[in-house]
């Protein structure tokens, strides 16, 4: 059902939460792929989404300057300190700090969590406090990282318990008692470097000259192109499901 785990499990949490916050903070240049996910995932937020594993901000922001209220969390208490500061006198975005597993329940119009789910052990429980946190029909938001092939040691010293196809995560979406609506690959290029850079010569995805060129002459490529085909693999999964209910 979810995707492969790709050997030995992945590092404490204290490791890996460090690790998470250096690579944040180092992908920040890669201002047009992030630009991409947030145009893709901008249309199913609805009027009062909630971001879970918000980490800087920086998706947030991106969606908050449409005007529509905003919701961000954060488990980590560094990263939740830094929300707090960003968005402290930000007019529509509230902070609140939010842990899975998550008991409480809401009526947010989407949950929205980018590279999060795939550091949850339980995905499918995971899947199931989220959607409790949304009104009936509302919308489940996500984008994981893609094939289990392209499992790598960075993968496990981050925190990842598995990387997904469409179909698996078809299933989990299904098995979490969603419907799915969308599930597509994303940024297909990408996965080529991963797999090269990554798990092949045991890099760490991070600021540099790679990363730049990457950003500002394939991305803008990838990006039309991708609009118009669907593409059969990618770096990544997009999804996008709906809670039970009209």
């Amino acid at each position: 059902m979810s995707g492969s785990t790709g050997g030995r499990g992945p590092a404490t949490l204290e490791e890996a939460t460090v690790l998470q916050s250096e690579v944040l903070e180092d992908l920040r240049t890669a201002v047009n792929h992030l630009d991409w996910v947030t145009s893709l995932t901008e249309p199913w937020l609805g009027d009062d989404p909630l971001e879970i594993g918000s980490g800087l901000g920086d998706a947030a922001a991106r969606w908050a300057a449409t005007g529509r209220p905003l919701t961000v969390s954060e488990a980590d208490p560094g990263r939740l300190a830094e929300l707090r500061e960003r968005f402290a006198e930000h007019p529509t975005v509230q902070v609140r700090e939010l842990a899975v597993p998550i008991r409480e329940s809401g009526n947010y119009s989407a949950v929205v969590s980018l590279n999060v789910l795939e550091h949850i052990e339980d995905d499918v429980a995971a899947l199931r406090d989220f959607a409790r946190l949304v009104r009936p029909g509302g919308r489940i938001v996500l984008v994981v990282p893609a094939f289990e092939q392209a499992m790598s040691n960075f993968d496990r010293e981050i925190g990842h318990f598995r990387r997904y196809r469409v179909r698996s995560m078809e299933a989990t979406l299904r098995a979490a008692g969603l419907r799915p609506i969308k599930v597509t690959y994303l940024n297909s290029l990408g996965l080529f470097g991963w797999l090269v850079f990554v798990k092949l010569l045991r890099g760490r995805p991070g600021e540099g000259l790679p990363l730049k060129i990457y950003d500002k002459l394939i991305v803008p490529v990838l990006r039309r192109v991708e609009a118009r085909i669907r593409v059969p693999f990618g770096q990544s999964v997009l999804a996008v499901a709906e809670t039970p209910g009209s």
